[in-house]
């Protein structure tokens, strides 16, 4: 490894909340330049770090990069795992193997995220119509602790340490919307902007993070199966709770659910309808003031507290 690349290091740590020295972690190392540069800076934190490489086995020599991660891994004294997912081609191929690794992966691990990863998520959260949970993804820099640092200086690191890390070929494959938005939206946005777009976008998911903290505090003090409580709350909070609640009990896909459901929750908690169809079988009923889930035929019922 080249001789400088602990200098290069300390410059940058000051803008990495790593925990404090000493402190077992592990970090999630795909072998390309960020995730090196996460274990990179663990290790010259003073954490005892684990990498751990996840293969999802989509292309050839997928079990190379395995080995470097491990080669890696040992010349900086540090652990090692290795995971193998399956991830059958089809639709969506990026978010389910981004689901597969995060499957596989501690619930803990460190992961390296930076600046230009949250500016295309932003984007492509946008345009796929989020609220602000979508608009303020990746804030939380506990398990993403090089989140304020760019990609040119994760590639930086790397040079200085005389390592060569992986470079995915999906990075490069414009079928896929996060390179379009990394290729084509950022740099028109930055060149419409005059500025640097991805640490204005850094800087809006941040404000916006605290605001859905405080949104998701408030809305955790509304009981949503207590009808008269929210028919009385103000809309934002009342669908927050409802949401919370569907995920909480396990309705649907694990995934938030839609407006369309939400209102129409919001409708028989307000005394509109008496029951309503949700999704898949599933209803609601509101019973003495009390809402409860109905579920389909075949189906454990829902639990109806909180």
């Amino acid at each position: 490894m080249g001789p400088d690349w602990r200098a290069f290091a300390a410059s940058l740590l000051p803008r990495c909340p790593f925990p404090p020295t000493g402190t077992v972690v592990a970090c999630a190392v795909s072998g390309g330049p960020d995730s090196v540069a996460l274990l990179l800076l663990a290790v010259a934190h003073g954490c005892r770090a684990t990498a751990i490489h996840v293969d999802h086995g989509l292309r050839d020599g997928s079990a190379d990069e395995a080995k470097f991660v491990h080669r890696l891994a040992a010349d900086l004294g540090a652990g090692f795992e290795a995971h193998r997912v399956h991830v059958s081609a089809g639709p969506n191929l990026e978010a389910r193997a981004r689901i597969a690794r995060y499957q596989a992966l501690p619930p803990d691990a460190l992961l390296g995220h930076t600046t230009d990863d949250q500016a295309e998520t932003v984007l492509l959260h946008l345009l796929r119509g989020a609220g602000l949970p979508g608009l303020s993804a990746l804030s939380d820099q506990r398990r993403r602790p090089i989140l304020d640092l760019r990609r040119t200086e994760t590639e930086a690191l790397c040079r200085s340490a005389a390592i060569t890390p992986i470079r995915d070929p999906m990075n490069h494959d414009r079928r896929f919307s996060r390179v379009r938005v990394r290729h084509e939206i950022l740099p028109l946005l930055t060149d419409v902007a005059q500025r640097d777009i991805a640490v204005v976008l850094r800087r809006q998911a941040r404000l916006l993070a605290d605001d859905d903290a405080l949104l998701e505090d408030l809305a955790a003090m509304i009981d949503p199966t207590d009808a008269k409580a929210l028919a009385a709350a103000s809309s934002p909070l009342a669908r927050r709770a409802v949401r919370a609640w569907l995920l909480r009990t396990g309705v649907g896909d694990g995934h938030p659910p839609g407006l369309a459901v939400v209102e129409r929750i919001l409708e028989v908690a307000r005394g509109r309808a008496a029951s309503a169809d949700l999704f898949e079988g599933w209803r609601v009923a509101r019973i003495h003031q009390r809402l409860r889930l109905v579920a389909p035929h075949g189906v454990r019922p829902a639990p109806a507290d909180r």
